[in-house]
């Protein structure tokens, strides 16, 4: 008897742990994490208890576009953006993380609150000219994806300082170090990083999409 009890309460606690696994789950994939450092060590939290812990934010920041419209950490303000690190002439991994961002632009073409930054990480060769040509031949129209340059130091800073863009081992590199990542980093509306995805490839490009989503809803 004592072992038919023991085998029942074994049973019940086995479904029970299995039913909150599922739950925790289930909320995790509905909800997006934060990331405070740029090891990206995810954090699960809600957004009121993010606004107090999550300290890390975008730097403000101001750099040209391709029409020469000054674009700031105010123009995204209360928008989500996705931020990417190229070159014009980058012949390896820059088609391909701007192909696979096209996809992402279609997604949310009619979306003003969707916003696509790609950063020239040699802006002393992209000018806003050459940046208005590439997305030209690019075929890119949509209005809301900026390609920017400017400053080379500052612009390194805010990749490597704010976006993590190179994760913890570009973290404290400076400006000398040539910046070249595959990284596609999301940033919600109070300009927190909420997710870190390979552009080079199309499957993390269509998770991009999905989390995008997922973020209209959390920020709706």
């Amino acid at each position: 008897m004592f072992r038919t009890v023991f085998l029942k309460n074994s049973c019940l606690f086995f479904v029970v742990t299995l039913l909150f696994l599922r739950c925790v789950q289930k909320q995790n994939s509905e909800t997006l994490p934060y990331y405070n450092t740029p090891d990206f060590t995810p954090q699960f939290i809600n957004k009121t208890t993010a606004l107090q812990k999550i300290t890390h934010t975008l730097a403000p920041f101001s750099f040209q576009d391709q029409d020469g419209k000054m674009i700031s950490n105010k123009t995204v303000a209360g928008k989500i953006h996705v931020a990417n690190f190229m070159f014009t002439s980058c012949g390896s991994i820059c088609p391909k993380m701007t192909d696979n961002l096209a996809e992402v632009s279609k997604a949310f073409a009619n979306d003003p609150n969707v916003v696509l930054l790609s950063y020239s990480v040699t802006p002393w060769i992209d000018t806003k000219e050459k940046l208005k040509q590439y997305k030209a031949a690019k075929g890119i129209r949509n209005s809301n994806w900026h390609f920017l340059t400017g400053d080379k130091a500052s612009l390194y800073r805010l990749a490597r300082q704010s976006y993590f863009a190179e994760e913890d081992l570009g973290f404290s590199k400076d400006s000398t170090q040539f910046l070249h990542t595959e990284h596609l980093v999301l940033v919600d509306g109070s300009q927190r990083i909420r997710g870190i995805y390979n552009g080079t490839l199309p499957l993390e490009t269509a998770q991009l999409i999905k989390d995008i989503f997922t973020l209209r809803k959390e920020e709706n």
